[in-house]
């Protein structure tokens, strides 16, 4: 089976052979009492990256949004949330406004929306908090950094982003022949963004491999999340396996990084090349969620099951209003041209035969050697 289900973008996966020996999995001792072994030194390598001060490893993303909102409810704040933000911090943005925080969604990718949620507020002395995520793999489109500064900035705010799926993918500097920059650092050095007041917090399961999370900022802000955290008390910290495998993947980034990027964005040419060449299109750019154009609702559906059928996974997801599934390809680093190519022979076959009755078993066998 050839699977384009696995979002291990750089195609790190971490073996237990391949990892410092641990003698226990966890301490012991609540993270608030005592860090794991590791963990500050990870969180520290993981913050210069991403062109922060500070950081601080979380178990998950659920643990990082329930003390980041946990921690602005008790201060004088409003929440502005992009209307499509990752469903974690929303889930966040929950836990502050049953503390009675105003939270107010505003469309999409959009400054001019953002700035009237803001403007009619303006009488309120509240500190306006905006969460967002800096890349949106369904429109396929980076979140204006730029603008939402702009306009918070007056006000003293806090911009909070979500860069799970642009860790470890875009770095500084992009360019024709590296373009997704390098170093992997994500949204702020692709974007030149910075400041004291951002905070960046994102999962490192995507692209580096490792079911844990990370809150970058400035020293202030990561030190007075740690002094008021209630899951880094309450709740078991990171294991010592899963902060192993995390210094594992800063020290493969830094080594072959780069190179895997390449090798990724090599793949998904080859990947859109060959879909042109039978007469298909995808969405996605350079990012590694590539969904076929023009494939949707039923047809997506169809298509899904008969690639399935054939040997092929691949993912379903539906648009932002929620009413059309489309079908996704994740592309990876692991990949190989081969495994490209048997796709798009595939994809020929299935396209060709689309208008027929042909069942998947009844179409032309293909051979590869």
């Amino acid at each position: 089976m050839l699977d384009f289900t696995s979002a291990l973008y750089l195609g790190m996966r971490h073996p237990a052979c391949s990892l410092p020996p641990w003698q226990s999995l966890t301490t012991g001792y609540p993270a608030a009492l005592a860090e794991p072994p590791g963990a500050t030194d990870v969180a520290k390598a993981f913050a210069r990256l991403q062109g922060c001060e500070q950081g601080v490893l979380m178990s998950s993303t659920l643990h990082l949004y329930w003390d980041l909102f946990g921690m602005l409810s008790k201060q004088p704040v409003a929440i502005y949330l992009d209307e499509h933000a990752y469903t974690v911090s929303r889930w966040g943005a929950k836990h502050a406004a049953a503390y009675g925080v105003p939270v107010c969604q505003f469309r999409h990718h959009s400054a001019a929306a953002l700035l009237a949620q803001i403007r009619g507020q303006a009488d309120s002395k509240r500190r306006p908090v905006v969460v967002i995520d800096g890349y949106c793999p369904a429109c396929v489109e980076f979140a204006p950094l730029a603008d939402y500064l702009k306009i918070i900035r007056p006000h003293n705010g806090l911009l909070v982003i979500d860069d799970t799926q642009a860790l470890g993918i875009l770095g500084a500097l992009p360019e024709s022949n590296a373009p997704y920059g390098r170093e992997g650092g994500g949204i702020l050095p692709w974007s030149g963004q910075g400041g004291s007041d951002i905070l960046v917090g994102s999962s490192l399961a995507k692209a580096f491999g490792v079911p844990i999370a990370v809150l970058a900022g400035s020293g202030a802000m990561i030190g007075h999340f740690i002094a008021n955290s209630d899951t880094r008390v309450h709740c078991s910290p990171p294991s010592i396996a899963v902060i192993n495998a995390a210094a594992q993947a800063l020290a493969i980034n830094q080594l072959q990084g780069n190179r895997l990027r390449q090798q990724l964005a090599d793949r998904i040419r080859q990947f859109r090349n060959g879909l042109a060449g039978i007469g298909l299109s995808v969405t996605g750019g350079w990012f590694p969620v590539q969904s076929l154009r023009n494939v949707v609702g039923r047809s997506a559906v169809r298509l899904h099951h008969q690639l399935f059928k054939l040997g092929i996974q691949t993912v379903l997801t539906r648009t932002h209003n929620g009413s059309k599934p489309r079908l996704n390809f994740l592309i990876t680093a692991r990949h190989s041209p081969k495994d490209i190519d048997r796709c798009i022979d595939i994809l020929a076959v299935v396209t060709n035969y689309a208008n027929t009755s042909a069942k998947p078993e009844q179409l032309p066998a293909i051979q590869y050697f």
